[in-house]
């Protein structure tokens, strides 16, 4: 024991340093100048000696990222985490559903496993939807017993986003043991209701009761403020998402002015691309330039994700974890260095954490397709009662909804009872192929994707990643699925020639579940980063349009979407075929 003793004291003597600028108490609201003193992985004290110094850097607790899919960055933990630290974030809330919903248990066991292996604090969740609904073919089933088990482990911080609100409203039984299991082991259960409001609302922030206490505690899918602050006034916290497609920051960060202690940011889906670039701290300097106080924005960002999850990380506070970061100013966020548990992790826009070899895990027996199959036959169509239109999903830029868009069957060009595309009036074709066992292809047309030539495709499909595709001809169609096939996931562009028989194409493949790569992160988001720009060359006006893609397929968000079981409407009254 005492060796032990003196081994750990060397260790701590060893790894001891200090670090200078102004610090930053975000619950005191006050800057100062000063000292840290680190030994080992925890802040020893904390030594302010003057006032605050524009000419030295800011001092802060890092960012927390309160809601996010790491799955969607197309990266394993590991890899998502090389390229984070390098814009300050030193945790996640990350909800491991996607995964899940391919793998099961095992792709949450994954998920765990291989975030351990790089010095950042990955917090997971319990995915209570799996499968999300009972209207597509998912790759596993999670119960409430598996439920259960999950949240008795340390690492699982919460149950993630209650999803099936209808469940929740109407008290489905396995919906309220799911709701039971997380209130029994003392853990927060986060919330999604998109449009959700008055008494509805008010009964699914109370686990299904008309009165009593709040049990379901955070929503991240209001996208307009008088919703987001009907669920403030009863209770409930609103994360602030601002990721690659669902950007929600415009229409909610005037809240933060007024309910500072109840607001979070979140990314939710971040692509590879835009991980790049940035994460929360590019928020900041977006919700500082609203003129909002910036103690207000940074417990935001770095406080109240930690009290709220009850997370194992440092607030720069004496005997915390020493995580925190250096900024250049407290109006750009420009990131100078990021430091978990004592240790420096990035410096200067360059990670410092090392890859980790993957083996990828997977579940994908699909065969390859063809124009033939995919042919759009009139009298497989979903058409309207009286047989004279057909319903079209109107796709939103920056937003995970969609309408509903009635077109007469007529104005629809159809040979041989093969009903066409049409790229003047952007009615593009859309099919969801089965990727767990061969099945008939769902079909329907969709609006503003805005392709004039070839396709796009992807495994990536909340939320049983079944591969989604759009595209102006049938054979582009084919040639995009089939590389999806071929590399047992992955996202697609492919663009014909018109001189030959060649194709331009782009295939990142991603053999992790088909939602990530097993490769280095700058490498995927540099691929990501080509196929994206071949869907614009096609003519997508969308800013991200495979995450676009991505939630078509996305059925517990309103209004119509298409599985590989057909269209699906969503609304106040549930989830339903149309």
């Amino acid at each position: 024991m005492f060796n032990q003793y003196l081994h750990e004291q060397y260790i701590k003597q060893m790894t001891s340093f200090t670090i200078s600028g102004n610090i930053v108490d975000i619950p005191n609201r006050i800057i100062r100048s000063g000292t840290i003193h680190i030994s080992g992985s925890s802040i020893d004290k904390i030594a302010q000696t003057g006032e605050e110094d524009p000419t030295l850097p800011y001092v802060l607790p890092g960012f927390v990222d309160s809601h996010v899919h790491v799955e969607s960055s197309m990266m394993v933990p590991s890899e998502f985490a090389r390229l984070a630290v390098v814009h300050g974030m030193v945790a996640t809330i990350s909800d491991p559903h996607e995964i899940a919903n391919v793998c099961g248990i095992e792709g949450v066991e994954f998920m765990i496993e291989n975030g351990k292996q790089v010095p950042f604090k990955f917090y997971f969740g319990a995915p209570s939807c799996v499968p999300a609904t009972l209207f597509e073919t998912a790759g596993a089933c999670i119960d409430a017993q598996q439920i259960d088990n999950l949240l008795a482990r340390p690492e699982i911080k919460y149950l993630s986003e209650m999803m099936n609100f209808p469940g929740v409203l109407f008290h489905d039984p396995e919906v309220m043991q799911k709701i039971t299991a997380a209130q029994r082991h003392g853990k927060p259960i986060d919330g999604h209701a998109p449009g959700l409001r008055g008494e509805a609302a008010t009964k699914y922030i109370r686990g299904g009761q008309k009165e009593g206490p709040v049990v379901i505690s955070t929503d991240h899918e209001c996208f307009t403020a008088e919703e987001a602050l009907d669920k403030l006034q009863h209770g409930m916290k609103i994360l602030i998402r601002e990721g690659s497609a669902a950007k929600n920051f415009e229409a909610l960060i005037p809240l933060l002015h007024d309910y500072p202690d109840q607001i979070m940011f979140c990314s939710d889906d971040k692509h590879p691309d835009s991980l790049v670039e940035n994460h929360l701290n590019i928020i900041c300097k977006r919700a500082v330039t609203k003129g909002i106080d910036v103690f207000k924005v940074l417990q935001a960002a770095c406080i109240n994700p930690v009290q709220h999850y009850r997370l194992e990380v440092g607030l720069l506070r004496p005997a915390d974890a020493a995580d925190f970061i250096l900024v250049k100013d407290l109006k750009n966020f420009e990131v100078l260095s990021t430091y978990i548990n004592g240790k420096k992790v990035a410096e200067n826009g360059q990670t410092l954490i090392s890859s980790v070899p993957v083996t990828p895990i997977n579940q994908f027996q699909c065969e390859p397709t063809n124009a033939k199959v995919l042919a759009f036959h009139e009298d497989e169509l979903v058409k309207s009662e009286d047989g004279k239109t057909i319903p079209v999903i109107e796709a939103l830029e920056g937003q995970l909804i969609t309408n509903k868009l009635d077109i007469p069957l007529d104005q629809f060009a159809i040979e041989e009872g093969i009903v066409q595309s049409n790229t003047q009036k952007d009615w593009l074709y859309m099919v969801v192929v089965n990727r767990y066992h061969t099945a008939p292809i769902a079909k329907c047309f969709v609006k503003n994707f805005g392709l004039k030539q070839g396709a796009i495709a992807s495994s990536v499909a909340h939320d049983s990643h079944n591969i989604i595709a759009v595209g102006v001809d049938l054979v582009s169609l084919e040639r995009a699925i089939n590389l999806i096939i071929e590399a047992k996931g992955g996202v697609s562009s492919v663009v014909p020639s018109a001189l030959t028989d060649e194709w331009e194409e782009v295939i990142v493949p991603l053999p992790v579940a088909g939602l990530m790569s097993d490769r280095d992160g700058y490498e995927v988001a540099e691929s990501y980063g080509a196929a994206d720009r071949l869907a614009k060359k096609t003519g997508s006006p969308l800013a991200a349009p495979f995450m676009t893609l991505s939630f078509m397929a996305l059925l517990v968000i309103p209004f119509l979407k298409l599985s590989d079981k057909g269209l699906t409407v969503c609304d106040e009254k549930g989830i339903r075929k149309l």
